[in-house]
C-alpha cells in the first residue's frame, strides 16, 4: 500500500501525520472529589459538555454503568466523530478519560473544567495525532 508523500509542513513538524484520522486526549484528573467521582450523573454531566460544545454527534445512548461503593463509574459515548469514555476511581480520587475524534482541532478546557466540577488537584493532558508517519517517500510501502 502505498500513503501520498507528506508535504513540506508535515516534513518539518514531524507531531502532524500525513494521513491524519483525528486526534485522541487521554485525560487523568488526580484528587478528586471522592463523592463526585460515585456519582454517575455527575460524571455524565461532564461527558454531556464535552458533547454539546464541540458539536459531537452521539450514537444511540450512552452506555453506563455504576459499581458499588467505594469504587466509581464507567461511561462511554459512541460518537460519528468517535468516542468517548470515562472510568472513575474514588477510591483513589481518579477519574480518567479517553476522547477519539476525527477532527483535528476538538479541543476542551479538560484542566479548568475538572477543576471545578471535580474538585481535580493535579490534570494531566496527552494528545495525540492519529495516523500514518512519513519522513521520505515511499518509506510507508507494504
Amino acid at each position: 500500500m502505498t500513503y501520498p508523500t507528506p508535504t513540506t509542513d508535515l516534513i518539518r513538524d514531524p507531531r502532524r501525520p500525513c494521513v491524519s484520522v483525528g486526534t485522541q486526549w487521554v485525560v487523568d484528573a488526580a484528587g478528586c472529589n471522592a463523592s463526585a467521582l460515585q456519582s454517575l450523573e455527575m460524571i455524565q454531566t461532564i461527558c454531556d459538555d464535552v458533547v454539546e460544545s464541540l458539536r459531537l454527534t452521539v450514537i444511540g445512548e450512552p452506555a453506563a454503568h455504576r459499581f458499588a461503593s467505594p469504587h466509581g463509574v464507567t461511561l462511554l459515548y459512541l460518537l460519528s466523530e468517535s468516542h468517548l469514555a470515562c472510568h472513575t476511581y474514588p477510591e483513589h480520587g481518579l477519574a480518567t478519560f479517553n476522547f477519539v475524534c476525527c477532527r483535528e482541532e476538538a479541543d476542551w478546557p479538560w484542566a479548568d473544567k475538572l477543576r471545578c466540577i471535580l474538585g481535580a488537584t493535579d490534570v494531566m493532558i496527552r494528545v495525540m495525532h492519529r495516523g500514518a508517519w512519513s519522513t521520505s517517500p515511499g518509506s510507508m510501502d507494504s
